[in-house]
């Protein structure tokens, strides 16, 4: 199975990064908690209508609203105050922010509720090693119980300011697994008091790269170091000031003169050269929102979303967001901390959903495969990569990346078992296994090391690699989120598209990746789609089963937005040959069943299993040095002749083994043996599979949440009573009768006991339960070899990919910045060839364009328009509007082809979609895993299907158009 949330770049990857958590964020009703509200990146009004009125009631009540948008959107509408940065440069906009809330508020003068709560709740008092280059340093790794000869490579140090001694605090990954750290795995301080700095002995000079194209991309600055059984360290607060360039007396180096200093990182000035957004705005509102946040006790809130989501470097733009949130006490506040919303991706009865949706009552490990990887070589979009990974270098690099192509990368990943990859080797694994006996990992290193043996991803051009077989399952792949959907086209389907790009020369091809001189195109033998509607997808399937819509089928549904889990009943049964996805896929497994009992019967397959999350795996790689760990392999029994037998029927191993989420597991033996009875261990209707969804989940299951709570509690020592209603249990009738608000559970980070208002994190911080990370705490430093490499072990401004130099595109000013926001009516590719949407509106693709922009052109209105770069063309009209910003346009997400797009002038081909001129880009960084929260799990982290950097030229076309 493929994942989609990273898919869909709507995974925000600084999210596991800082928290260790995918996605957790409070519901809309806790805007309304907010005393400051700043809309970052989020369209609120457009994108998240039915909410929308909690944002514009809280005004009511004092709250101050904060747009920032390159455009004048609906939000800014409802906004106190409206700043515009340049697409794709918040990053710079927040450091600077950033630089002020450091300055006033901890450099100035010591904000108690600040500094108590990045104490606790974040990895600032840690010590982090400095070593040596160029007769300086530069920041290295986190110093460890193990550095100093007293514990493991886990167990993080900071000073204890009342008596000056390294001291290693509850909480940390060291405690999470291990026997000796049962009852520690707790953010409880006990007597000690964290050293913020250590200010006031020796300093040192230090070396941190900049990326705002000055200079040679080091800034010289410097901090209080001290030297602690034998290393020399500092705090990773000092290493913040420095990077954010908040100078203290005494210290060495090159630093701003003051917030209207724009030659240096990170003042407002600075920002103000970058951004466009005034300096004194940008100070004032910095200032702002952390003055409410002391005065409140952490109610300052950022909603944030795809605008500033889906670039490359979207890490280290939220990063930057998130710096602000957790300095001024925000995160696991109601009305506070990062609220992200793109996408969907909250499944809260997300226990019971994984172990029906997975299999995982009959066999596991399952296969989860990351889908941005996939789709990357498997459409060839790597062949067409005409740069070095280590475009994304820092200055101060090792040289880690040097002369590797990004598909390199993903092989490395592959093969130290960081990313999962499917197929994992160049050799069937129903084969492998047969040959691999009692050892099953022992064969496969042996066959690897002497050559026998690939990895698939090395030769993803190969046949035997190719995939073969793909179900889309009610997903527009080739009219919504195909990021690069020409070479989809050519690549996988082998039909026509309008690619203009060339490919790679000899100096920028994979070392480690097989070329072959011709590209494959047509690697996909079936295409099979389930939907509906008639989109782009399924007019290139071979086969297209006609699905019943929601209000023909029983269903689940949830989302981040409210507490509530509801159903879906059907008004209808489905017409004609319509059939439910429960209905299609049992049909399916059942002639599969057939044809397994003569082709396939009972095999074992070999399965490749990469390091996870929440597991004990996070421990492969002490301090984050890359090369030592491997995939797993797993043997699993297949008894192909019985799938459909088993997916009607609850399997054993929920029994024989629980099911376990973000490392608690739970005992579902009396939820298995009560399913038994009512309605029987048979999942033979869509309803039965809903019932068992919500009696295995804790949200909707009490007793679960319950024990669930009890098993955390033994291994942290902390209590968690009160948080979860033993007797609470939400059935599916209950669901029928109106929607039910799910209760807490381990399963998430906050709480809805006695009625409250869901925020993420209020159960880290009111019951001092560590966050999943290194130290347990809130991360603003990295310290993975590959993060170094990147420079980005701290929060840092990474401006757009130039696609000038990485491509050949045209510069900006003759090419635009070409985005693809989400459309207010539409949900993704539905109901805008709606006839009533068509005919209110240009009733066909739109390109929206600033006055400027079409001037320059000698575009009007409503022309006909083609906008081409090297991924592909795409004909539209053009919307030209005072609203939109000097040299950007936006072409609104998943306006498909199938309507009113005729022939393009450039290719001769029907005129593209959205993503016709986007392609894929993977930032290596993404793919790091098996170390502490950089590990692997579905949906958790993997690197984005990001599209926000590339750039177009658009002209006036014939305004006589052929179809």
């Amino acid at each position: 199975m493929l994942s989609f949330y990273d898919w869909y770049a709507d995974l925000p990857v600084a999210s596991p990064q800082v928290f260790g958590d995918q996605t957790d964020v409070p519901e809309s009703a806790d805007w309304w908690d907010a005393a400051y509200l700043m809309l970052w990146g989020s369209n609120v009004p457009v994108t998240r209508t039915p909410d929308a009125h909690y944002m514009a009631e809280a005004r009511y009540r004092g709250q101050k609203v904060v747009v920032l948008a390159p455009d004048y959107n609906d939000a800014a509408k409802f906004a106190d105050e409206w700043l515009a940065p340049h697409p794709g440069t918040d990053g710079a906009l927040a450091m600077a922010m950033g630089h002020v809330v450091l300055k006033e508020f901890f450099a100035d003068r010591e904000t108690p509720y600040f500094a108590d709560y990045v104490k606790r709740y974040t990895d600032l008092p840690f010590l982090v090693r400095l070593r040596e280059r160029d007769g300086g340093y530069v920041p290295d790794k986190f110093l460890t119980a193990a550095d100093l000869g007293t514990g493991g490579a886990f167990a993080t140090v900071l000073l204890d300011s009342r008596t000056g001694e390294p001291e290693v605090p509850n909480g940390s990954l060291e405690f999470r697994y291990s026997e000796q750290g049962q009852g520690r795995w707790n953010l409880d301080l006990g007597d000690v008091d964290p050293l913020l700095s250590v200010l006031g002995e020796e300093t040192a000079p230090v070396a941190l790269p900049r990326f705002d194209g000055h200079g040679d991309g080091v800034l010289e600055r410097g901090v209080p170091v001290r030297r602690v059984g034998g290393h020399l360290v500092t705090t990773v607060f000092d290493l913040m000031l420095a990077q954010y360039g908040v100078h203290r007396e005494g210290m060495p180096g090159v630093w701003p003169q003051g917030y209207d200093d724009a030659a240096e990182p990170y003042t407002p000035a600075w920002q103000e050269a970058i951004t466009g957004v005034p300096a004194k705005a940008a100070a004032r509102i910095a200032r702002e929102f952390a003055a409410n946040a002391e005065e409140s006790r952490g109610r300052s809130m950022i909603i944030m979303g795809a605008g500033t989501n889906h670039w490359f470097h979207s890490d280290t733009i939220y990063r930057s967001f998130l710096a602000l949130t957790t300095l001024t006490g925000c995160q696991g506040v109601n009305g506070g901390g990062w609220a992200h919303y793109v996408g969907q991706e909250k499944c809260r009865p997300i226990t019971g959903w994984a172990q029906l949706a997975f299999g995982l009552d009959w066999t596991r490990p399952p296969r989860q495969m990351i889908g941005t990887a996939y789709w990357y070589l498997h459409t060839d979009q790597w062949r067409y990569d005409t740069y070095s990974a280590d475009v994304v270098s820092s200055p101060l690099g090792t040289g880690l990346f040097d002369g590797k192509s990004t598909a390199d990368l993903l092989a490395q990943s592959a093969r130290l078992g960081w990313m999962p990859s499917y197929p994992t080797f160049d050799r069937n694994p129903l084969d492998l296994a047969d040959e691999a006996g009692d050892d099953p990992g022992a064969h496969v290193a042996k066959e690897v090391a002497e050559g026998r043996l690939g990895f698939a991803c090395e030769d993803p051009d190969e046949p035997r690699n190719w995939p073969r077989v793909l179900t889309v399952w009610r997903a527009n792949l080739l009219g919504s989120s195909a990021k690069g959907n020409e070479y989809f086209l050519r690549h996988l389907l082998g039909t026509g598209s309008a690619v203009r790009a060339e490919e790679a020369g000899p100096e920028h091809r994979p070392r480690s990746v097989t070329w072959h001189e011709e590209a494959p195109e047509g690697k996909l033998d079936l295409l099979v789609s389930l939907d509906f509607r008639m989109t782009s997808t399924t007019l290139f399937s071979d086969v297209v089963l006609p699905a019943a819509t929601w209000y023909e089928k029983h269903d689940l549904s949830s989302t981040d937005m409210h507490p509530f889990v509801h159903a879906f009943t059907p008004a209808i049964d489905p017409p004609w040959q319509t059939r439910t996805d429960f209905a299609a896929f049992h049909t399916i497994a059942r002639a599969f069943s057939d044809l397994a009992g003569t082709h396939l019967g009972v095999r074992r397959d070999l399965v490749a299993v990469p390091l996870l999350h929440d597991t004990p795996d996070e421990l492969a790689s002490p301090q984050g040095r890359a090369g030592r760990p491997s995939p797993k392999v797993v043997v699993v029994e297949r008894d192909y002749p019985a799938t459909a037998e088993r997916l009607a029927e609850l399997g054993p191993l929920l029994e024989r083994l629980g099911v376990t989420t973000k490392g608690v597991t739970y005992d579902v033996g009396a939820e298995v043996e009560r399913l038994r009875r009512t309605p029987g261990p048979a999942l033979a209707r869509d309803v039965d599979l809903c019932e068992a969804i919500l009696a295995l989940s804790g949200t909707t299951n009490g007793r679960l949440a319950a024990q669930g709570f009890e098993t955390l509690a033994r291994r942290t020592g902390t209590s968690f009573d009160g948080l979860a209603d033993e007797h609470k249990r939400i059935t599916f009738a209950d669901t029928q009768a109106r929607p039910v608000p799910v209760g807490t559970s381990p399963e998430w980070s906050g709480s809805e006991s006695g009625g409250r208002r869901y925020s993420a994190f209020t159960i880290n911080v009111e019951h001092r339960k560590p966050w999943h990370t290194l130290t347990g705490r809130q991360h603003f430093y990295l310290d993975h070899d590959w993060i170094h490499e990147a420079g980005e072990a701290l929060p840092v401004y990474r401006p757009p990919l130039n696609m000038t130099a990485m491509f050949g595109e045209p510069e900006l000013g003759v090419s635009v910045r070409y985005l693809t926001p989400h459309s207010k009516w539409s949900i993704h590719s539905e109901y805008q060839d709606n006839l009533l949407m068509l005919t209110l509106s240009r009733g066909g693709p739109t390109i929206w364009m600033s006055p400027q922009d079409a001037a320059k052109a000698e575009i009007s209105d409503n022309d006909w328009v083609e906008a081409v770069n090297r991924n592909g063309v795409v004909v539209a009209r053009a919307v030209v509007s005072h609203r939109m910003p000097q040299g950007t346009v936006y072409m609104y997400h998943a306006q498909e082809r199938v309507v009113d797009v005729p022939k393009s002038e450039i290719s001769g081909k029907r005129g593209g979609i959205h993503n016709s001129l986007t392609r894929l880009l993977i930032k290596p960084t993404h793919l790091i895993g098996g170390y502490a929260q950089l590990s692997f799990a579905f949906n958790y982290l993997g690197p984005t299907g990001n599209q926000r950097d590339e750039v177009t030229v658009i002209r006036r076309r014939s305004q006589e158009v052929e179809y």
